[in-house]
Parts: C-alpha cells; structure tokens; sequence
C-alpha cells in the first residue's frame, strides 16, 4: 500500500541546473518500478527507501524492460536489485567497479558477485582500471550515485572527469542516459572539495558532462535539503544520510 500511495501521489520535480536549460515534465512512478520496488529481495534494504527516494530517483532514469544498464560503483547492490527486475531476463545489469575504488569497497564487490545467484540471474561484476571505463556492449543507461565526485581524487589516480565521462558517451546508444545523482558543494566551489567534504559543485559537472557531448535534460529535486549547509563533510552525524543531492539527467544524441 505504502508504494502504490507513493505511485499514486508522486510528481518528480524537474528544473533546469543553475537556471538553465527547459523544464522537463516527469510522469508518476510507473507500475513496474513500484513492483520492482516491492522485490522480497530487497527486504533488508527497504529500512532506506524512503529516505532515498529510490522509486521517484529509479523512475527519473527512465529505466525499461530489455535496457542495458551500467549501475557504477554499486555498493551492496541497492539500486542494482531494481534495475535487474525492471529491465528483465533481456536485459542486462553490469555492476562496474574501478579497480582502485574496488580495493576501498571490500567486501562489496565480492558480495555482488552473488546477486545472480540470489534471484538476480541477469547482473555480473565487472572490475576495470577507473580510466579505462568501458562496456562489454552498448549501454541504455549509465547510473551513478554518489561516485562522479571521487574520479578527480588522489585515489582515483586524479582523472580527468570530462574524458572519464567522453567515455560514457562512448559506451552508451545514441539516445542513452547518463543520470549522476552526487552530494552537493557550495556554488562556485567546482572541485574544491570532492576530496575533503566528498561534494561537488552541480554546474562543474553539467559542464563537463555537457563538453563530454551530452545534452542537459533536466534535475529531479527529490533529494535536494535545503536544510544541508553545504559545509559539513557528507559522513558528518549531523547530516549524514540527509545531504542535499542533485540528480541530473544527461542524454546522448540521436
């Protein structure tokens, strides 16, 4: 019931980044992401979804049966058991890991090796040097959350974002999506502090993204709190689990 009042109530809120670009009306969550959202075998993760508005962020990518999906650094596979059920026996989840960011997430990407046992046949890990990003085929859609910010870091090896993210527009079908949801860092801050508060300042990555070839399609506003001072580093009790994020849709061209 929870879910289908969720479906049933929900208008994702969409405006342009930083003033820009052309308001994009979103439909409510579709039935199969609320089914999806329901899977049992999510059942450990359910404590955190309304928090993390996974139905409302699932539905903004515009996520489908039969899509290739890259879920980016997944974690324990939060978002990557709802990808599986949507997208179906013809499609396909690859759980990416950058072999640096790999060696921090232990026993993550371990444990996601076990989801296609565990109901989710149609997911596979892939592990791979961070600056060499790419898909064993075309991808519909490329997901990441909370991770664009760590690829300029010291551990990443300081990548480049802007060629990081050529490489998505590489990998990805014309038409494919490239949805980056990460915590917010104060306006004009740029990469300031993607390695201390673990933020990144939301008109530094439309801008790389954008140069990357991409085209801006709009920001779901779900998880935006305007409560976060934007100055506190993201594991901070006092706003942990509650920082202001932005989620942006990119699009490559047909």
């Amino acid at each position: 019931m929870k879910f289908l009042l969720l479906a049933a109530s929900l208008a994702v809120s969409l405006a342009a980044a930083q003033g820009t670009g052309a308001a994009v009306a979103a439909p409510a969550v579709p039935a199969y992401v609320t089914a999806a959202v329901a899977d049992k075998g999510r059942d450990a993760d359910r404590k955190d979804d309304e928090r993390r508005h996974i139905a409302e962020v699932v539905a903004f990518s515009g996520v489908k049966s039969g899509d290739k999906v890259v879920d980016l650094i997944p974690g324990s596979g939060y978002f990557t058991k709802v990808f599986s059920k949507i997208v179906g026996p013809k499609g396909h989840v690859f759980m990416i890991w950058p072999n640096e960011y790999a060696k921090e997430a232990q026993p993550d990407p371990v444990k996601n090796q076990m989801l296609a046992k565990e109901g989710y046949p149609n997911t596979s890990v892939i592990l791979q040097p961070g600056a060499a990003f790419a898909t064993p085929e075309p991808a519909d859609l490329v997901f990441t959350v909370q991770n664009y910010h760590d690829y300029p870091d010291k551990f990443m090896g300081k990548l480049d974002p802007v060629v990081f993210s050529k490489q998505v527009y590489k990998a990805l079908k014309p038409g494919g999506v490239f949805l980056v949801v990460d915590h917010t860092a104060e306006a004009g801050s740029g990469l300031r502090d993607t390695d201390t508060l673990h933020r990144i300042d939301p008109a530094i990555v439309k801008k790389q993204v954008e140069e990357a070839g991409f085209v801006f399609e709009g920001e779901s506003k779900a998880l935006r709190n305007p409560g976060d001072d934007l100055k506190k580093v993201v594991f901070d009790k006092a706003i942990r689990g509650h920082t202001d994020q932005f989620i942006y849709k990119f699009r490559k061209p047909r």
